[in-house]
């Protein structure tokens, strides 16, 4: 089911960008007064086609939705009727061809705007970044932060939740930005700045900065009482309820929840015997937790959460939105913000200045659709924003085959007074080819391997 669920977020995620972007060239293409033939969505086996008459445009969707395409009448492409010729993409001007290519990446750019516009109009519900335990020698214990303070901003940016301070701070430093300002408030609500430095070796290393950064949420104390437990799980297996109130472990009082996770992360495979007070009596039971990892470590897991009252739930819990007006204001700026922070980031992978563990592939996408989806609209909506940016930028680049390299020889054309040869472009072509074929192997390569870590 899980397989499923995150296999059909990930189409539905693929679909909508892929025909954002084609409807981009087609619509474009439209005012240009270029005659459309068909305008698809997905390749191979057609499975559904309209057409209102035989000169108008088909469309098309296909078995294989993870592209599209936009066929124009080109008299590189087949024969042309005289009385059409001036329909024909070939025989529009360079400024018009050059606004039909760009269109696909600018409509993704677009969309961003428009699904960021929704998510802070619609507001986020997160957790307030209430500071938990810093651990010492951590960046944040050296910058001077302390248990309790509730963080404000980040370089003077309000940042109201607990995942609005790790976007702005990752996104900050991977920025190449080494010293952040971050703005606090006691109990007292007394502001103060701390200053957190960033080491070089870390800047462009999102997971060795989140082990060595030191900032978690602060969390209560919660009592060891199960809530959920996942199919096929230890937890199932050996009988535990929802509601079961864990009291001791191979003999050892557990006197909270975290004090139980620590006692089963230690012991992976390895038989664990409980007593678990259920409808006010003892139960004993044996349970073995299975063997899982994290940061390269072996842990045991048992899939079973902790109870949480509904009440602490919602003393812990922030909701804002903004105003139509400032809520667009910020979309774009969260757009633009991305995409320039991807143009650095791809520029600084080329040179060798960034990891290229920082590249996804289908296969993390998928997953990242999949849990984004589980988690509501408004983080279903911000995935597809990313990714829409994403797809925007890397179709500008001038690479042939892509958007970009078409620019590229629209702009040749314009300086030189003719188009670039077909010799020339089925070479650069062939070299775009390998290029997008090395760079998808690579993500494939990663992806990869991240499923076994």
């Amino acid at each position: 089911m899980e397989l499923l669920h995150t296999l059909f977020y990930f189409t539905v995620a693929i679909v909508l960008l892929v025909a954002v972007h084609e409807f981009g060239h087609f619509w474009v293409a439209r005012r240009m007064g270029i005659k459309v033939l068909r305008f698809s969505i997905g390749f191979g086996k057609v499975l559904w086609t309209y057409q209102k008459n035989p000169d108008s445009t088909q469309y098309a969707f296909s078995a294989i939705p993870l592209g599209g395409y936009v066929k124009m009448l080109d008299e590189r492409e087949g024969m042309v009727k005289p009385e059409e010729l001036p329909f024909a993409f070939n025989r529009q001007s360079v400024a018009a061809r050059a606004a039909v290519v760009a269109a696909g990446p600018l409509f993704n750019l677009f969309l961003a705007v428009l699904l960021y516009w929704a998510i802070f109009m619609l507001g986020e519900t997160g957790m307030k970044p209430i500071i938990g335990v810093v651990a010492k020698e951590s960046l944040a214990y050296q910058a001077g932060f302390t248990e309790g303070e509730t963080i404000v901003a980040v370089n003077d940016k309000a940042t109201p939740t607990w995942s609005l301070v790790m976007e702005e701070v990752f996104t900050t430093a991977l920025d190449g930005t080494e010293q952040i300002k971050i703005t606090v408030a006691d109990d007292r609500f007394v502001e103060r700045n701390h200053l957190l430095v960033i080491p070089e070796n870390l800047v462009q290393q999102p997971e060795v900065l989140y082990q060595n950064l030191g900032l978690k949420p602060w969390m209560p104390v919660l009592k060891p009482v199960i809530d959920k437990i996942l199919p096929n799980s230890a937890a199932e297996k050996a009988g535990l309820k929802s509601q079961d109130f864990i009291q001791t472990a191979d003999g050892i009082v557990i006197n909270d929840w975290q004090q139980w996770v620590d006692y089963v992360q230690k012991r992976p495979n390895i038989a664990i015997q409980i007593v678990v007070k259920r409808a006010g009596h003892p139960v004993a039971l044996t349970i073995t937790p299975q063997s899982g990892s994290s940061d390269n470590k072996v842990l045991g897991k048992i899939g079973a959460g902790v109870y949480v009252s509904e009440a602490l739930i919602n003393s812990l819990r922030v909701t804002y939105s903004l105003p139509a007006g400032q809520a667009f204001v910020a979309a774009v700026e969260k757009t633009y913000y991305y995409c320039t922070t991807s143009v650095r980031m791809m520029g600084k992978m080329l040179i060798g200045h960034a990891s290229t563990d920082n590249l996804s592939g289908p296969i993390s996408i998928a997953q990242y659709a999949g849990q984004s989806a589980e988690m509501g609209f408004v983080p279903f909506f911000k995935f597809l924003a990313l990714i829409s940016v994403s797809l925007g930028i890397l179709n500008l680049f001038p690479i042939p085959v892509l958007d970009g390299g078409h620019l590229l020889f629209f702009a040749i054309e314009a300086i030189k007074g003719s188009p670039v040869s077909e010799k020339s472009q089925l070479i650069f072509q062939n070299i775009g080819i390998f290029l997008l074929l090395s760079l998808m192997l690579l993500a494939v390569s990663l992806d990869i391997g991240r499923l076994f870590h």
